[in-house]
This record gives structure tokens, C-alpha cells and sequence, in this order.
């Protein structure tokens, strides 16, 4: 089957009696439950205890959710700042607007937090996590095709993404299908976690590598799809890339140091995912 264009849903808010049901906070969600779920099995699998990941995720998840919305706004602060702007509408997460990398920064700040408090090492547990997480990202981004943002430029290949003309931006009016970003982060998020999963399981990689090797499978692509946006940033162009774009590329550089130095200092995968003191209670 040839598909002529991706047709972008009518409304992405269902109302059940005063309550309004959003796809982008369902998509968030499915992401979520996927990740711990997957995370649950490959960290028993590795030494933990049921549950562990569950606990940990109570504080990873709302330190991730702050986190990326913070970064969403200081790097896109004229939508709520400013002459005619509302400022209240920067706590507005169920509009979107979230930015992965505070969601990774601070979600890691809020896992190794739990992670101290249940007593157990912090960087099997991020191995354990890491392809969840990208199956999560993949998922949380059908939230964005809901709520028709971050497409990409024109085109007319047979998978162009439609998109409603008062969701396009400026100088774009007339054009009706543009490639849909989130169906190709979408793809390759899933890629990157089977390969995630494949290279843990051939090369038994720890002390972090799992994740590394994760940071540098998701930035790689992101990079490009990152180029393909027409969308308004205010943080846009640094040196003629999108702010994202050099984030991308700085962190894969510091992904793949750090795969290197941890591969040649601590060959292998940790005998016990506890840490030596007691646990925070």
C-alpha cells in the first residue's frame, strides 16, 4: 500500500463530562509505563528486586517532567514572556512543550536520588533503564502528531504529514504536507532500543555503557531530525545549527569518551547492583 499523506487527527481533547482527556499527556503516560515496565525486567534480570524500578520512578518521573518543561521554556521564552504573552501559560504542560534534555537531566537527578534511597548503584540502573526510555521518547512523540507541532519542512513524498492550515507556520500557508518528524523519531527511538538490548546482551555492557551507548544512538539521530523542523524556536540558530543540534552533537562526543574510558577502566558488567552503604530512609 502507497500512502498519498498522513492525515493529522481532528483533535487531540476529548472531554469526559468538565474533564478534558489529552492525547499528549496519554502519550507521555503509555511512554512512561513502557519504560518502567521494560526497566522492571532487564533490572531483576540483572541482579535488583521487583519493585525497585517502580519506587525509583517516583521520583525520576515528576523531577523529569519539571525538568523538561523548564528547559521547553528557557530555550522557547518568548511564548510566555514578554509584551502580549501570558506567563502562567509556561505551567501549561498539557499543551506540550517538553525538552528532553532537562527531562534526562533532572529525571537522572530524581533516579539516583531513589536509586540511593533503595541502595543500589546508580549506574546499573541506568544501564537497566536506558532502551526503555528511548521506547518511551518514541512513544510520548505521537503526543506531538495530536497536537500537530514540530513537523518538518515541505514535502511530497507519499508519507508528507498533513497539517491544518492555522498549525502552520509563518511563510508555510499554502503548502499542505510536511514530513512528520515524529513518525521518523518514532522509528528510530524503537532502533535505537533494540540495539541497546542486542549490543547488552552480546557484549554484556556495564558501568553505564548501556546508557552511553543509548545517549549516543538517540543524539545521532535527533540531529538530523532536528534539521528537518521549520518550527519557531527563539534559542534557533547558534552558529548557524538549531540550539538542539549542538546539544546533540556535544553530547554524543561525551557519550562515546565516556564508552571508551569506562570500556578500557572497568571492563565488563558490575557482580552487584547494591551499594556498599545502607540504604536512605
Amino acid at each position: 500500500m502507497i500512502l498519498a499523506s498522513i492525515p493529522s487527527p481532528d483533535q487531540g481533547v476529548w472531554y469526559l463530562g468538565p474533564l478534558p482527556l489529552r492525547a499528549y499527556a496519554f502519550a507521555i503516560i503509555l511512554g512512561v509505563v513502557v519504560a518502567v515496565w521494560l526497566g522492571e525486567k532487564r533490572w531483576v534480570a540483572r541482579g535488583g528486586k521487583p519493585g525497585q524500578v517502580g519506587d525509583i520512578a517516583i521520583w525520576a518521573v515528576p523531577f523529569g517532567l519539571v525538568g523538561g518543561r523548564l528547559y521547553h521554556v528557557i530555550t522557547d521564552y518568548a511564548l510566555y514572556f514578554g509584551e502580549g504573552r501570558d506567563p502562567i501559560a509556561a505551567l501549561y504542560v498539557w499543551q506540550g512543550g517538553l525538552g528532553i534534555w532537562g527531562a534526562i537531566g533532572l529525571g537522572a537527578l530524581g533516579a539516583w536520588i531513589g536509586a540511593r534511597r533503595a541502595g543500589v548503584k546508580f549506574l546499573p540502573l541506568a544501564d537497566a533503564l536506558a532502551p526503555g526510555i528511548a521506547l518511551a521518547q518514541g512513544i510520548g512523540r505521537w503526543g506531538n502528531w495530536f497536537n500537530q507541532e514540530l513537523f518538518g519542512g515541505p514535502t511530497d513524498l507519499p508519507w508528507g504529514l498533513e497539517i491544518d492550515p492555522e498549525h502552520r507556520p509563518d511563510g508555510y500557508a499554502d503548502v499542505v504536507t510536511f514530513h512528520p518528524t515524529f513518525l521518523y523519531e518514532f522509528l528510530w527511538n524503537f532502533g535505537v532500543a533494540g540495539l541497546v538490548i542486542w549490543a547488552d546482551r552480546r557484549f554484556r555492557l556495564g558501568y553505564g555503557r548501556a546508557f552511553a551507548l543509548y545517549v549516543m544512538g538517540y543524539t545521532a539521530g535527533r540531529a538530523w531530525i532536528e534539521n528537518l523542523r521549520v518550527d519557531d524556536v527563539q534559542m534557533n540558530d547558534v552558529l548557524g545549527l538549531r540550539l538542539n543540534v549542538w546539544t546533540s552533537l556535544v553530547l554524543f562526543v561525551l557519550a562515546a569518551a565516556y564508552f571508551v574510558w569506562s570500556s578500557r577502566r572497568h571492563p565488563g558488567r558490575e557482580e552487584s547492583v547494591l551499594r556498599e552503604e545502607p540504604a536512605v530512609h
